[in-house]
């Protein structure tokens, strides 16, 4: 009998495989708005300076602060400086009427706010000869220099950033309209099993309905991959064989991994098993409950995940296996937020296996229980918004203890 792999272990032969497959992909040019929640395929330069020139953080006077002797002064009014506009250089003895991020002017090195101007209004446009009092200022007040956020030829995002809406309202503000990214993984989901049946179908006595399918398909598009999904494959390993090579060996949509969920335990009708056969796949239990049945290794070249067919197994492997690896691999999806909670109830775990339960963290933080342990609860997992991690050592935590709780 073999010895059950533990989590990290199984978690970084995942993230090994995804390496191999990651090396043959390439990259894709994308508009800004089209690589949100990609990864950023190389390092991205400034192409020049935020600010791009020196401007105003308030609305007010924009002076030259040498000018304002200590107990201030009365300065005439020049032409105002809205934002957009390129101002003529500032003469001796003027201030001019500044709107926030104008343009400082040439001779110009700070601004005084408008509410400490008297009067602390801005005259008419077109009154001539009108004069303004200020109080000195020093060098620099409310002026954003040329390249306080960044200089050009600097490091804006380094490769392998995931491009949120922040990351790519920099893009945008640098002058990019486009960016590369890595291309996402392109995946193969079969779900298999005599007694399962598509939703929507009529259900006969002794049969299902596929859960599966939709878990993991909606889990691995909102984690950033590309899916095709093969519809429901018996437990005729011949029928999965054929399944897999007319998708493997489709030149116009080539995949980059297999995941399937079921018949990767030891019992009698493990269809993905006895279709392996030959293929340097290996079936081997992980040291956790849920999901201890797993398959890893190629089909014919292609990266080879095999995902136990309970659904809260089914999606458990995934946030323990493939999630993490994706974001270790791609940079894309962002990790689980991580945080510690207190057990709402004692609770037990069986010695040597690394147990993930499903709870909702209150805003107390506190954690409730969702269903127990049992690998077929899908309402309990629908009503969770945390994965609990108990680790392979504890058996025994009592109310109040803190765990490692998993955000969803």
């Amino acid at each position: 009998m073999s010895v059950p792999r533990s989590v990290a272990s199984h978690r970084q032969a995942v993230v090994e495989l995804l390496t191999t497959a990651r090396a043959a992909k390439g990259n894709l040019r994308l508009p800004l708005l089209e690589a949100l929640g990609q990864a950023l395929a190389g390092d991205v330069y400034a192409p020049l300076s935020l600010p791009p020139f020196p401007n105003s953080q308030m609305d007010g006077f924009a002076v030259h602060s040498a000018g304002i002797p200590d107990g201030g002064a009365e300065l005439r009014v020049a032409a105002p400086v809205p934002a957009g506009a390129a101002p003529a250089p500032l003469k001796a003895g003027f201030a001019a009427p500044i709107m926030t991020g104008a343009m400082i002017p040439e001779g110009a090195d700070a601004v005084v706010p408008i509410e400490k101007a008297t009067p602390n209004v801005f005259p008419e446009p077109a009154t001539e000869d009108a004069t303004v009092r200020l109080p000195s200022v020093a060098p620099g007040t409310y002026v954003r220099n040329s390249g306080s956020d960044i200089d050009a030829g600097d490091l804006a995002l380094a490769a392998g950033t995931l491009l949120g809406p922040a990351q790519l309202g920099l893009l945008a503000a640098l002058g990019l309209d486009t960016v590369e990214v890595r291309e996402p993984f392109r995946a193969l989901l079969v779900t298999t099993g005599d007694e399962v049946v598509e939703p929507g179908q009529e259900l006969a006595p002794g049969k299902i309905y596929d859960s599966n399918g939709t878990l993991l398909e909606a889990s691995m598009r909102q984690a950033g991959m590309d899916v095709t999904r093969t519809g429901i494959s018996d437990d005729n390993p011949e029928t999965l064989l054929s399944v897999l090579h007319r998708y493997t060996q489709d030149p116009r949509n080539p995949v980059d991994i297999i995941v399937t969920t079921g018949g990767v335990s030891k019992g009698a009708y493990e269809v993905v098993r006895q279709a392996m056969s030959g293929q340097p796949v290996d079936f081997l239990p992980v040291a956790m409950q849920p999901g201890g049945p797993q398959g890893l290794g190629t089909f014919e070249g292609t990266p080879f995940l095999g995902f136990p067919g309970n659904p809260v197994s089914c999606l458990v492997s995934f946030e323990m296996f493939l999630r993490p690896a994706l974001s270790q691999v791609q940079g894309t999806p962002a990790p689980r937020p991580v945080q510690t909670a207190r057990l709402a109830e004692p609770l037990t775990s069986p010695d040597g296996k690394h147990q993930v339960r499903r709870g909702s963290v209150d805003p107390d933080g506190t954690v409730r229980m969702e269903g127990g342990a049992g690998s077929h609860l899908v309402h309990a997992l629908a009503r969770a918004n945390a994965l609990v991690q108990i680790p392979a050592h504890v058996t025994e935590l009592a109310k109040g203890d803190e765990v490692e709780v998993w955000m969803l």
